[in-house]
C-alpha cells in the first residue's frame, strides 16, 4: 500500500484533550492527549482492550468523557449546535449493513431517509461511490448475505463517504479478513482519503494496516498512549510495550 502526503482539503483538525473514562471501576481512557491534523490518516494502534475503540465512540458520539473534552477545528463537540457543523461518518467492525436492503440501498441510505436529494440523483452517487472502493452496478443489486466479508468492508466504506465526511473512522476496518483481504480494504481507505482529503482516523490491532497506510501512529496501552509517531518512528520506538507488540508472533518454541 502506497501513501501519498496527506492531502489538504476538506478534512478538519481533531484534537483530543485530556480524556478520561472509566466503566464502574475499570479506567478506559486515562488522559488522553491528541492532534490530529486536517486530512491525515491517523491510526491508533494497540492491544486489544486498550482503549482505541471507546476513544473512536466518543469521537462519534456514542460515548460520554467523565473528564476532558474533544475539539473540531477547536470547537468543543459537546457544545450545543457543533456536532450539526460537522460532517462525521464511520465504518463500524462488523460493517454494519441492513441484510433486508440491497448493496445499492444500503449506500443510500443517508440520503434517502434524510430526503437529501431525488432518486435519480441518489442512485447516480450511490454508483460514484461504490465505483470508487471497485463495485459495479450488478454488485449494487446484491444483498449481504450474498457479500464476502472484504466485500462487505468496501460497501461499508462506500456508504461513509456518501456523506461526504470531512472526518471518517473507521473501527478495525481488517477484522475476520484474511492478509489478502485486509491488504485490500487498506488500499481502499488509502484512496477514499485521497480523493476525499478528509481527515481519517483508523483503529487496529493489525500491524501490517496501521504501517501500511498511516501517516502517523498513536500507540494505546491501558487507556494511556505510549507513543506517538510516523510509521518509522514507531517502528523504531525502544519503549518496551510497543517493542513487545510489535515483535509478538504465533511462533512457539
Amino acid at each position: 500500500m502506497s501513501k501519498s502526503p496527506s492531502p489538504v482539503g476538506t478534512g478538519v483538525a481533531v484534537h483530543v484533550r485530556a480524556l478520561r473514562k472509566s466503566f464502574g471501576s475499570q479506567v478506559v481512557l486515562d488522559g488522553i492527549d491528541l492532534d490530529i491534523q486536517p486530512g491525515e490518516i491517523f491510526v491508533l494502534m494497540g492491544p486489544s482492550g486498550s482503549g482505541k475503540s471507546v476513544l473512536l465512540r466518543h469521537l462519534i458520539g456514542l460515548e460520554s468523557a467523565d473528564s476532558g473534552e474533544i475539539l473540531l477545528n477547536d470547537k468543543r463537540i459537546e457544545d450545543e449546535g457543533i456536532r450539526d457543523q460537522f460532517r462525521l461518518a464511520m465504518v463500524f467492525q462488523s460493517g454494519g449493513l441492513l441484510n433486508s436492503l440491497t448493496v445499492g440501498e444500503n449506500v443510500g441510505l443517508y440520503l434517502s431517509e434524510h430526503r437529501l436529494k431525488p432518486p435519480a440523483e441518489i442512485e447516480r452517487i450511490v454508483q460514484e461511490k461504490l465505483a470508487l472502493v471497485h463495485l459495479g452496478p450488478k454488485d449494487a443489486l446484491k444483498y449481504p448475505s450474498e457479500l464476502s466479508g472484504g466485500m462487505k468492508k468496501r460497501v461499508a466504506i462506500a456508504r461513509a463517504l456518501v456523506m461526504e465526511p470531512q472526518v471518517v473512522l473507521y473501527d478495525e476496518p481488517t477484522s475476520e479478513l484474511d492478509p489478502l483481504v485486509a491488504v485490500t480494504v487498506g488500499r481502499e481507505i488509502v484512496r477514499a482519503n485521497a480523493v476525499t482529503h478528509a481527515t481519517t482516523l483508523v483503529v487496529t490491532h493489525d500491524r501490517d494496516l496501521a504501517f501500511g497506510i498511516a501517516s502517523r501512529i498513536a500507540f494505546l496501552s491501558e487507556g494511556r498512549i505510549v507513543a506517538v509517531g510516523t510509521p518509522e518512528a514507531i517502528r523504531g520506538s525502544d519503549n518496551p510495550l510497543v517493542r513487545r507488540f510489535l515483535s509478538a508472533d504465533f511462533t512457539r518454541d
